[in-house]
């Protein structure tokens, strides 16, 4: 399959080089000059426009998969729209508000144009390796490229979710779930650090990731966080929100669904940016791990 792929960050650069060695055609746009040469320098063709990138040399319908922030999905199916025709087909794989990517698929629908919601999972490994993706739209359309979305993903990790925007609430939910998941494996290491015992979070990681009931990705994350600097003495309990648990929670109130360990996991990513805890340091190291986000470094 011929794909279009635009945003080649840390998920998108590791998205195109999977395609690849899954035989897809895979040509990439992104703003970063930088960003562009190194996918280059990996076998991915990359343009330096949009009109470059979605020419087309035959009637074939394209298929582009989007891999950039929130934020700018508008801006950038704006700045596409005049190069699409009716039956192309636009994927967002980010991180969208699932009321928006409603939105998007009525507005591209009225032009004949197919929209896509794909909730992406598994971080910088999993885009590279094999994600676990939920995928949402218009069921004939998906199972045209159903290829395209089993190829992306590891083993078993690729579900069709049902109607637009669908996708993308099942990823938004997902998230939530990590956030307490996250919250609970951090309030555990401020427990042991707060101890009388000199324990060895990294020995003590490992030991849990292997057969305990909380074995997990994200022990496993930590645990390598832990083998990098035993102590997080390096970086501030300071977390970011990316906005997935705030939607969801704002979801919740609207169905009247009671969701304690997801709002009090959001409520101290608010706190963490005044207080540092060790408990906080420990799930800003995961997210480094597993999303490549950033941690505050201390000064």
């Amino acid at each position: 399959m011929n794909i279009k792929l635009i945003g080649l960050g840390k998920m998108g650069a590791n998205i195109a080089l999977n395609l690849k060695d899954h035989h897809h055609i895979v040509t990439g746009y992104d703003i970063n000059e930088e960003t562009r040469k190194q996918l280059n320098s990996s076998g991915i063709v990359t343009t330096a426009s949009f009109s470059e990138l979605l020419k087309r040399e035959n009637d074939e319908a394209l298929v582009v998969l989007l891999f950039i922030p929130n934020q700018i999905v508008d801006k950038v199916i704006d700045q596409i729209e005049s190069h699409l025709q009716v039956g192309d087909i636009v994927i967002d794989g980010g991180n969208s508000n699932f009321n928006i990517s409603i939105k998007r698929y009525q507005h591209l629908k009225g032009k004949g144009i197919e929209f896509i919601d794909m909730g992406t999972s598994g971080g910088i490994e999993g885009a590279r390796h094999g994600a676990c993706t939920m995928v949402g739209g218009t069921k004939e359309v998906v199972e045209s490229i159903e290829q395209l979305f089993i190829d992306l993903s590891v083993k078993d990790g690729y579900t069709y979710t049902g109607k637009p925007g669908s996708g993308h609430f099942v990823k938004m939910v997902h998230n939530g779930i990590e956030y307490g998941m996250m919250q609970a494996i951090g309030e555990g290491f401020d427990m042991l650090q707060a101890s009388p015992y000199e324990l060895d979070y990294e020995k003590i990681s490992s030991m849990w990731n292997h057969g305990s009931i909380i074995e997990s990705a994200l022990m496993g994350y930590i645990h390598q966080a832990f083998q990098n600097d035993p102590m997080l003495t390096g970086i501030e309990g300071r977390i970011d929100d990316s906005g997935e648990g705030m939607w969801m929670i704002e979801e919740a109130l609207k169905y009247k669904i009671s969701l304690p360990v997801i709002t009090q996991a959001l409520f101290t990513r608010y706190k963490s940016k005044d207080d540092h805890l060790f408990g906080e340091k420990v799930v800003a190291a995961m997210r480094k791990e597993f999303g490549g986000h950033s941690v505050y470094k201390k000064s």
